[in-house]
């Protein structure tokens, strides 16, 4: 859930509903051209709308746009918008939609354990055009038995986003690959009164998802560890991989700025770009957001260090933020193939991924030069070209546990427990809510 932002990205509390208008026309083509990726446009007949439910806040401007094009090119497809995110809880959101009974035609799905929660609902996409351009890692949650059942919006990565001239100014010449190299980067750039680390620590989805998935990532052999806490034969209590976690978390947090647990991403961000701070915890969806504040800025990315090893540390964690389902009982899913297949094929969806969304694309057919996707998305894709890569975790947890996780990480930085207390506190989250 990487779940991202928009003209100023996850705030804490966010719900927009872009619910757009549309045109007539003709289905029978479009229900084909799902399958064959042409452009059929029939002009006489009965109207569908594909209802679009997703979270991923700082596309929702060009997906309007984007709409209003689809439209032109399929006068008998409408297209209804819209987008929970930021710091609202999407899953929940989209249970209630289920519930209900407003289901989606298309909905958004992390992969892994949320493609097994949505299971029932979910169209077997393997027949579609673009499954056989996915690049391996970006198919591989959404994929099981063989089979797709989710097209990847792109790649991410998530890390440290920082400030190479201040990094300069402070003479650190080297991104620091080790939690050492990282507190001595630190204490350069106190040195030169700049506030090393933006913290935004209110945001539960920095925390709770993206944050620990490195203390899961970097486990021995992480789906062995996540099965067996789901088996209860292994145990975050005493694990040295999350003991070391959370000297990262304590590290950013003695060299960071004050209140973190009040600050949230708007306020990273506006801290950051305005060169208050050196280094926040992000991902290279930040770089539109930093651009809008400081156009080109010059910024760069590198992974999260949490011990000294400096191997097991040049990784950087990559994932899939959203994978866009479709609904297999919707009575428009055909139309909304259609449109998955005019998004990621066409010129203007093509452009829009890259230049206006500046995405890392998920497709071999999308080119990503470093132009387009910026310099974040460029050292992000530096990393997945190089092998040097961690897989976000977060969407192999129990239902429920991000939440719980970045619950008891902010007691472990308001100093409500200690660390025995917060390993303890975290496996109870686990244990509360495995199947």
């Amino acid at each position: 859930m990487m779940k991202k932002r928009s003209a100023l990205m996850m705030s804490s509390v966010m719900l927009m509903s872009v619910v757009l208008a549309a045109c007539g026309g003709n289905n029978n083509s479009a229900s084909n051209n799902a399958q064959n990726g042409s452009a059929g446009n029939g002009a006489s007949g009965e109207t569908k709308t594909v209802k679009i439910f997703q979270f991923k806040t700082e596309i929702v401007e060009g997906l309007n746009e984007l709409k209003v094009e689809f439209e032109k090119e399929y006068p008998n497809i409408k297209l209804d918008i819209q987008t929970v995110g930021g710091g609202a809880d999407y899953a929940a959101a989209l249970k209630t939609k289920f519930a209900s009974g407003d289901a989606p035609d298309i909905f958004s799905n992390g992969g892994y354990a949320e493609m097994d929660l949505w299971g029932d609902k979910l169209e077997d996409l393997s027949d579609q055009p673009w499954v056989k351009d996915l690049i391996p890692l970006a198919a591989e949650p959404m994929t099981k038995d063989g089979k797709t059942y989710g097209m990847p919006m792109n790649l991410e990565g998530i890390g440290y986003v920082y400030n190479k001239d201040l990094f300069e100014k402070a003479g650190i010449t080297e991104t620091p690959k080790t939690i050492s190299e990282l507190e001595e980067a630190a204490k350069k750039l106190q040195a030169i009164d700049v506030i090393p680390f933006g913290n935004a620590y209110q945001e539960w989805w920095l925390l709770g998802n993206q944050g620990i998935s490195v203390a899961f990532a970097q486990q021995d052999n992480v789906d062995e560890f996540i099965s067996g806490l789901n088996a209860g034969t292994s145990t975050i209590v005493g694990n040295q991989v999350f003991k070391d976690w959370s000297n990262l978390l304590n590290l950013t947090v003695k060299y960071g700025q004050k209140n973190p647990l009040t600050t949230d991403a708007n306020t990273h961000l506006a801290m950051f770009a305005n060169g208050e701070t050196a280094m926040m915890q992000e991902g290279n969806w930040a770089q539109t957001l930093v651009d809008n504040i400081t156009p080109d800025m010059n910024i760069g990315m590198f992974p999260m260090p949490i011990n000294d090893d400096a191997e097991k540390n040049d990784k950087m964690t990559v994932g899939i933020p959203a994978n866009l389902v479709v609904n297999k009982e919707s009575a428009s899913k055909e139309e909304a193939k259609t449109f998955l297949n005019w998004l990621v094929t066409s010129d203007m969806g093509k452009q829009y991924i890259t230049e206006k969304w500046k995405f890392i694309p998920a497709l071999s057919t999308i080119e990503a030069n470093p132009e387009d996707i910026g310099a974040l998305g460029s050292d992000v894709w530096n990393y997945v070209q190089e092998g040097k890569v961690y897989g976000l975790q977060s969407s192999k947890f129990p239902d429920g546990v991000t939440q719980e996780f970045a619950s008891v990480i902010q007691q472990l930085i308001a100093g409500k427990v200690d660390q025995a207390g917060w390993e303890t506190a975290m496996q109870a989250a686990w244990d509360k809510l495995k199947k």
